[in-house]
């Protein structure tokens, strides 16, 4: 029997927090695909127009899809959440994956259906138009934007409008390569350095009058290659965001590489033309821009912000503290700014959510969330915001019901992983079951309520691509492929030190380690750091002095203590060392074709 609504709680709308579908797109490509079977549509046509409608490739076939559903800020509606759960019944595996770019995506969908499933999301006012391709990918930003005590103001409506302005936009379906937006709330709780346009909200003062702005970050991103972005200047003002977009994306249509689909991404054509020189285009093609077009952009209306001020609280609350429950409060919320209420992240393996959970969250999230609406976040997980504080308890004991209470959503107890061999025609390793067994690891030894570890990132990928982001995590690893004489084995490149923070640095590659002895080297990096740390270091802290050079420890140390983990046993010592995680048969590499893209 489900508990009745708090007097927090808002009435369920069917009215979508942003609707930017369109029904005809379905119906187009149904047809579309019918031709491309009958073989009067070309393979290379068809690959790009499957892409720019958010089908990406599926590993080594082409007669199933991964459907990338755009999620603009990550503000998602409890209807939307019920009918992608029921889509994920109808037509793909009974789950749905979170990815880190505040997308929801449904795989193994059978090409046939992917129209059905266009169609489904489209009558909840939602779109894969343009998740995949050479465009502008979906808009981030932080889930914490609007409740985050150091923020200057909520970006959310300013990185809806950016989305509802680009999306469909001529200006943006053919670049040399795809193109990201990231709004963060502060310097803590966002990746805005490693966006190709990232933007963090300011303000000043200008004639005792408060203007709002942004400081706007340019040719940031992660890949084979990785780059920490730019500032622009010191203020640009709201009315100019919009203006510097633009202006920014002409260029990269403009003078972006469309011939070398490895170097073809914005921070490339930034680091080749030199900062400086790329800085006064931005400047003088702003001035163009405004001069010559007038751009007037609609602010979405979403879900009012609470009225709690005042507000009579009657609490709900009956029976015991569920065991488990302060850990889990710990790891898993922050207090907002606006006193009284928390957020609470809904903690994930792997970004993983079955369709079950996925309409038991949709009737959470209208029962406890004043708001009304999730918000899709950073590290593959789901917000509620606006939860009273006399809430807490009976929300975690809904959760505990319905297997969404795993501890450690905001800590290094829960890795991102991205899909990996799992569904990704590029990737060497299985780094989605990867992160998943050691999220179940540190779990298991109550790591996630270490304060020393709290702060740091666990990131995995399952090729050098970045997918899972590691080269800005605390311990990161990307996928590869190890021999020992003839027989191969699954293996990972060690990183240390990344962050994306006010003090954004990437990675240092240490050494490489078989994939069954990640977790060891994980631990025992724990284990030197509790060995030779400093009275207020951590993990985070200490890690990051190494790689700059300012600790008695050296990286080369650290890579020698490590090392004796990483020697191969033979095949017939331990043939499980030579089977990926989630195989039970010996490892090999083997590729397709990459669609990210076209």
């Amino acid at each position: 029997m489900s508990r009745p609504p708090t007097t927090h709680a808002r009435p369920e709308s069917p009215v979508p927090v942003m609707d930017l579908a369109r029904m005809e797109e379905a119906d187009a490509f149904a047809q579309t695909v019918k031709e491309f079977r009958q073989g009067t549509y070309p393979e290379d046509m068809f690959r790009r127009y499957r892409l720019q409608h958010g089908a990406y490739g599926t590993r080594m076939t082409s007669d199933y899809a991964m459907i990338r559903i755009k999620i603009p800020a990550g503000q998602v509606h409890p209807a939307q959440l019920e009918r992608i759960a029921y889509l994920s019944e109808q037509f793909s595996i009974n789950s749905a994956h979170i990815s880190t770019r505040e997308s929801i995506q449904l795989h193994w969908v059978v090409l046939e259906d992917v129209s059905e499933v266009l169609r489904g999301l489209a009558e909840v006012g939602l779109t894969s138009r343009e998740a995949c391709g050479n465009a502008v990918r979906n808009v981030m930003c932080s889930p914490t934007a609007g409740v985050c005590p150091a923020e200057a103001f909520d970006a959310t409506p300013y990185a809806q409008a950016t989305a509802r302005f680009f999306i469909r936009n001529p200006l943006n379906q053919n670049l040399p390569r795809k193109f990201k937006f990231t709004y963060s709330c502060c310097e803590q709780h966002g990746m805005a350095r490693i966006a190709d346009i990232g933007l963090i909200p300011q303000t000043r003062t200008v004639d005792g009058r408060t203007q709002r702005g942004f400081r706007v970050f340019v040719g940031g991103g992660l890949g084979n290659k990785s780059y920490v972005a730019h500032q622009l200047e010191d203020f640009t003002p709201e009315e100019n965001i919009l203006y510097t977009s633009i202006a920014v994306v002409r260029l990269f249509d403009r003078l972006g590489n469309r011939k070398n689909l490895a170097r073809n991404r914005l921070r490339y054509l930034v680091n080749q033309m030199g900062w400086d020189k790329f800085r006064n285009l931005i400047l003088k093609e702003r001035d163009l821009v405004r001069a010559t077009q007038s751009v007037v952009v609609k602010m979405p209306v979403g879900p009012p912000i609470p009225e709690i001020t005042g507000r009579v609280h009657i609490s709900h609350r009956t029976g015991e503290t569920p065991a488990g429950y302060a850990r889990w409060l710990k790891s898993n919320t922050f207090a907002q700014k606006q006193d009284g209420y928390h957020t609470v992240f809904v903690g994930l393996e792997a970004g993983d959510i079955t369709s079950t959970q996925l309409r038991t969250l949709s009737d959470i999230i209208q029962e406890y969330s004043s708001e009304g609406t999730g918000r899709v976040g950073f590290n593959q997980n789901i917000a509620m915001r606006y939860v009273h504080e006399d809430d807490l308890v009976p929300l975690y004991s809904r959760l505990l019901e319905s297997g969404l209470a795993k501890s450690g959503a905001l800590t290094m107890a829960t890795p991102i992983g991205c899909s990996g061999t799992t569904s990704c025609n590029l990737a060497l390793t299985n780094s989605h079951r990867l992160a998943k067994e050691v999220q179940r690891e540190f779990l298991s030894r109550d790591l996630d309520a270490d304060d020393a570890l709290r702060t740091s990132s666990i990131k995995i990928s399952g090729c050098p691509n970045s997918c899972g982001q590691h080269g800005i995590a605390t311990i990161g690893f990307y996928g590869g492929g190890g021999r020992l004489g003839g027989d191969m084995y699954p293996s990972y490149m060690l990183s240390l030190g990344g962050r994306a923070d006010a003090d954004a640095v990437l990675g240092q590659n240490i050494l490489r380690v078989p994939a069954k002895r990640v977790i060891p080297v994980i631990l025992r990096i724990i284990e030197i750091f509790r060995e030779r740390a400093q009275p207020r270091d951590d993990l985070k802290s200490w890690i990051h002095r190494i790689v700059m050079g300012g600790d008695d420890i050296t990286v080369p140390e650290i890579r020698n203590m490590l090392s004796p983990l990483t020697t191969p046993p033979t095949m017939d010592e331990d043939p499980d060392f030579y089977a990926d995680f989630g195989s039970d048969s010996s490892y090999h590499t083997k590729t397709g074709r990459g669609e990210c893209a076209a």
